[in-house]
C-alpha cells in the first residue's frame, strides 16, 4: 500500500476537530457545522490532487472550509430572498391542492417580476439563484468574466427585490424588520 491511500483518513483525523470548531463558530449551530464540516472534507479528498504545496494543508483545509461556509451563507441569503418553496423540489407539495395553487401563484408572481429584468439579469438570476450555477460556471455560460457575474447578479438581485415588493409583484418579498 503506497503513503497516499491513508492520507484521507490522517487528514480527518488530524484537522476535523479544528474545521469542526470553526465551522461552528462561523454558523453558530452544531448541526449545520457538521454537515458543513462533512462537506469540506469530502471536496479535500476529492480534490487533493490540485493541492500544489504551495501552502500548508492545514492552510489549504481552511481554505475549502472557508468556501463552504461562504456557500453556504450565500445560500441562506437567497432563501431570505425568495421563499423557501423555489429552492425545494415541488413534487413534495404534490398531493396537497391547496399549497399547489399557492405555488403556483407564487410562481408566477416570481415569473413576472424575473420578465421586469433586463435579459442579461434575468440571465444570471436564474442561473445563480435558480440553478445554483457557481460564479465560474455562470462566467462560462454566458460568456463573462466573474467579476461581471458578481456585479450583475448583486444588482439583478437588488432590482429582483424591489419587483418583488412593489405593488405590482404582490406580497411575496417582505423585508425583515
Amino acid at each position: 500500500m503506497d503513503e497516499e491511500s491513508n492520507l484521507p483518513v490522517e487528514l480527518y483525523e488530524e484537522y476535523f476537530d479544528d474545521v469542526y470548531q470553526y465551522l461552528l463558530y462561523f454558523t453558530n449551530n452544531q448541526y449545520e457545522a457538521e454537515d458543513l464540516t462533512q462537506e469540506t472534507f469530502i471536496r479535500v479528498f476529492k480534490n487533493y490532487h490540485y493541492f500544489k504545496k504551495q501552502s500548508s494543508i492545514k492552510t489549504w483545509i481552511f481554505s475549502i472550509a472557508k468556501h463552504v461556509a461562504i456557500d453556504q451563507y450565500r445560500k441562506h441569503k437567497l432563501i431570505s430572498i425568495f421563499p423557501e418553496f423555489l429552492l425545494q423540489t415541488r413534487k413534495s407539495q404534490l398531493g396537497n391542492p391547496e399549497r399547489e395553487m399557492e405555488n403556483k401563484a407564487d410562481w408566477k408572481v416570481l415569473q413576472e417580476a424575473l420578465s421586469k429584468l433586463k435579459p442579461h439579469y434575468r440571465n444570471v438570476v436564474i442561473l445563480r439563484g435558480l440553478k445554483e450555477c457557481s460564479v465560474k460556471e455562470t462566467a462560462e455560460i454566458l460568456n463573462w468574466k466573474e467579476s461581471k457575474v458578481k456585479v450583475n447578479y448583486h444588482r439583478a438581485l437588488k432590482l429582483l427585490k424591489n419587483h418583488l415588493k412593489s405593488d405590482e409583484g404582490g406580497v411575496m418579498y417582505e423585508e425583515n424588520a
